[in-house]
């Protein structure tokens, strides 16, 4: 079968309107069987991600709502679990990853992109509101890899600083990504805290797992 017809951009541009008008049926329609001839991980790969990432980018632009960046991607996740369920080893071929949110009381955006990544495939595990010493336990605990910090007030991306210096004492390397106002404010914020990547929106969740995990 000719995938490259399957996700045409037609394809694509009707998945993403089905999202923002929250047409489950059509979207589980798209998505196809579970057990279809297309592997599930493609489906992610070529109809998920390219639609989300246009999602995130008409936010951005503000051409939609950030409501709508949302329940697309929660959306998204429901139906990926369906067809890529958490066990599935396709799942299994990244590092161990986790969400935060430092020191903060913002939650929506570490909601959007933990849905976004799930939506996309990846396995990660979503922690709550923390401190940097509780983080650091959190991380030893279950080997992180790869941490996700979402913030919105300055003074939580700062903390990012004193995470960075905590995690550098550990026996292997965390790599961190950050994104919330604080970053999309000061352009070279994130790497005066020591972050290894930031995101100025939930679309850019997905390309900062690749830049993360080093491809």
């Amino acid at each position: 079968m000719d995938e490259s017809i399957l996700f045409s951009n037609e394809l694509i541009d009707e998945f993403e309107h089905s999202l923002l008008v929250l047409d489950r049926i059509s979207i589980k329609k798209m998505l196809g069987d579970p057990q279809g001839e297309i592997p599930p991980y493609r489906r992610v790969e070529e109809l998920v991600i390219p639609a989300l990432e246009r999602i995130g980018e008409k936010w951005t632009t503000g051409k939609i709502s950030l409501s709508q960046v949302y329940m697309s991607g929660k959306i998204c996740e429901e139906m990926v679990d369906l067809i890529l369920p958490p066990a599935d080893p396709s799942r299994k071929d990244y590092p161990p990853m986790a969400i935060a949110v430092l020191e903060d009381y913002h939650f929506l955006g570490k909601r959007i992109v933990y849905s976004s990544l799930r939506a996309s495939g990846f396995e990660l595990l979503n922690y709550p509101r923390l401190d940097v010493e509780g983080l650091v336990q959190c991380v030893k605990k279950d080997k992180i890899e790869i941490l996700f910090i979402s913030v919105l007030m300055l003074p939580s991306a700062l903390r990012v600083k004193e995470l960075r210096s905590r995690l550098n004492q550990l026996t292997w390397k965390v790599k961190i990504g950050v994104g919330g106002a604080p970053f999309r404010f000061d352009d070279s914020l994130w790497q005066e805290v020591g972050a290894d990547a930031v995101g100025k929106n939930a679309a850019d969740a997905i390309p900062m797992v690749g830049k993360l995990i080093g491809g």
